[in-house]
C-alpha cells in the first residue's frame, strides 16, 4: 500500500480549498490537495460553476499576499458602488432606493468580480507549478485516523497520508467533518437560488444591483462584457418550485419573466449562459475543529447567497488558519495550534450566519409588515452616516 507525508492535507479542490492551498503553501508548509471530481474550468462545460464571486476588499489583501492576485487582475470587474432597490407589487415597483459608495471605507472600490468557473482556473494554473503544493484529482478523502502525533488519511484510491494537519474544505456535505464526528446545525428555507448569466440593453456602471422582492433577492454584480453588450452574473432567489418552473422555461419566456422581476431597471434583459440551480441553507458545524482536523469555508459555514459573504467569510477562515498555523510552525496540528483558530473564527461565523438568516428572513417576505420594515430598515442604514460606515465594515471582514 502506496504511504506518504505531507504536512497539511487539504480535502476538497473548490475555491477555498486553492486559496487554503496557495496561502499554506506560501506560509512553508507542504500541502497535498484531493478532491475525487475533476476540476471544471470552462464556462460551457457540464458541471460548470456558473456562480460569480465578489471579492471584497480582506480578499484582494489576501490575493497579494500569497501571489494570486496577478492571475486575476485582467479579469477583474470593479464593485465601484451597491445600488439597493425596495420593490413592491406584481410586476414588482420600485418604491424606494439607496446607493452605498466605497467613499466611506477608503479609495478603492467595494471588491472586484469574477465567474467562479474562470477563477478556478486561474487559480489551477497558478498552482500547478507551486513548489510545495501537490493538487490530485480523481482521488478524494476516504477516511481518517487522527492521533495526537499526527493523523492517517485514506484516500478513495487506497493511498494513505501521513499528514499533521487534516483540512476539511470539502463543502455542506463534508466527509471531514463527518469522519471526525463534527455535528452540524441547518435551517432550511424552501428556497433555491438561480445563477446565471446575461446581457442588458444599459451599461451597469460597475454598479452591483440588489432588488428586493418576495422570494428573495434578484442581485445583478457586474461582469465585463458578453458579445460586445454590458453583462451581470445574476443570483435569483425564489421559493423552491417557483426556482424549478424557471429553470424549465423555454428562453424566450425566462428572458420576460426575469426582465419582469428586474422592475425593467436594466432594460430587457437576454440569458447569456446556461443556469444553474443551488438549494438556499444556513448551516454551522457545531465545532471548527478536531484532533489534528480544522475545518473552513462551507464544511463550516453555508450561508444564504447575500451580501457576497459566502467565500469572503471562507477566505476569512483561511486567513485565521494560516496566522495560527504561523504563529508557531512546529505546533502544526496540535490542540493549542487549533484553539487559536477556533477562538479567531466562532464568533465571527456565528453572529455573521444570525445576520444573514434574519436578513433572508425579512427580505423573501411577502407580509405587508416585514416589508415595511425592510424598506424602513434600508433607509435607516444607509441615512445615518455611523450606521452605515458600520454596515459597511461589518460587511467586510470579522464581524
Amino acid at each position: 500500500m502506496k504511504r506518504e507525508f505531507a504536512d497539511i492535507l487539504i480535502s476538497g479542490g473548490g475555491l477555498a480549498g486553492l486559496v487554503a492551498a496557495a496561502a499554506l503553501g506560501h506560509a512553508g508548509f507542504s500541502v497535498l490537495l484531493v478532491d475525487p471530481a475533476q476540476p471544471v474550468t470552462e464556462g460551457e462545460a457540464e458541471g460548470s460553476d456558473l456562480r460569480s464571486t465578489a471579492y471584497l476588499q480582506p480578499a484582494r489583501a489576501l490575493f497579494e499576499e500569497i501571489g494570486l492576485w496577478p492571475r486575476l487582475a485582467p479579469f477583474a470587474v470593479p464593485l465601484e458602488a451597491l445600488r439597493v432597490v425596495d420593490t413592491a407589487g406584481d410586476p414588482p415597483r420600485p418604491r424606494d432606493e439607496r446607493v452605498f459608495r466605497p467613499e466611506d471605507m477608503g479609495d478603492e472600490p467595494f471588491g472586484w468580480n469574477f465567474l467562479n468557473w474562470l477563477t478556478r482556473r486561474e487559480f489551477l494554473a497558478f498552482l500547478r507549478d507551486h513548489p510545495r503544493i501537490e493538487l490530485r484529482y480523481g482521488a478524494g478523502f476516504a477516511s481518517m485516523l487522527a492521533r495526537s502525533s499526527g493523523a492517517i488519511v485514506t484516500l478513495s484510491d487506497g493511498t494513505r497520508v501521513d499528514a499533521r494537519l487534516v483540512v476539511g474544505a470539502d463543502g455542506r456535505d463534508s466527509a471531514v467533518r463527518e469522519a471526525a464526528g463534527i455535528g452540524v446545525h441547518t435551517i432550511r428555507y424552501g428556497q433555491k437560488s438561480l445563477a446565471f448569466t446575461a446581457t442588458h440593453d444599459l451599461p451597469h456602471g460597475n454598479v452591483s444591483t440588489e432588488i428586493y422582492h418576495r422570494g428573495g433577492p434578484f442581485t445583478m454584480v457586474p461582469l465585463q462584457e458578453v458579445q460586445g453588450r454590458p453583462a451581470s452574473a445574476i443570483v435569483w432567489m425564489n421559493r423552491g418550485p417557483r426556482s424549478l418552473r424557471l429553470l424549465e422555461m423555454e428562453p424566450d419566456a425566462f428572458n420576460a419573466e426575469m426582465t419582469r422581476r428586474s422592475a425593467g431597471l436594466m432594460g430587457q434583459l437576454s440569458l447569456a449562459s446556461r443556469r444553474g440551480i443551488f438549494p438556499i441553507i444556513t448551516r454551522t458545524a457545531r465545532r471548527l475543529t478536531a484532533e489534528r482536523t480544522a475545518l473552513i469555508a462551507e464544511a463550516a459555514h453555508v450561508l444564504p447567497p447575500i451580501g457576497a459573504q459566502g467565500l469572503n467569510t471562507s477566505l476569512n477562515d483561511i486567513r485565521a488558519l494560516r496566522d495560527a498555523a504561523l504563529a508557531n510552525p512546529a505546533a502544526l496540528g496540535e490542540p493549542a495550534m487549533l484553539a487559536a483558530y477556533a477562538r479567531a473564527r466562532r464568533d465571527d461565523i456565528r453572529r455573521r450566519a444570525c445576520a444573514i438568516d434574519l436578513f433572508n428572513r425579512v427580505t423573501r417576505s411577502g407580509n405587508p409588515v416585514l416589508q415595511e420594515l425592510r424598506l424602513t430598515g434600508l433607509k435607516a442604514v444607509h441615512d445615518v452616516p455611523p450606521l452605515r460606515r458600520l454596515a459597511m465594515r461589518a460587511g467586510m471582514g470579522p464581524l
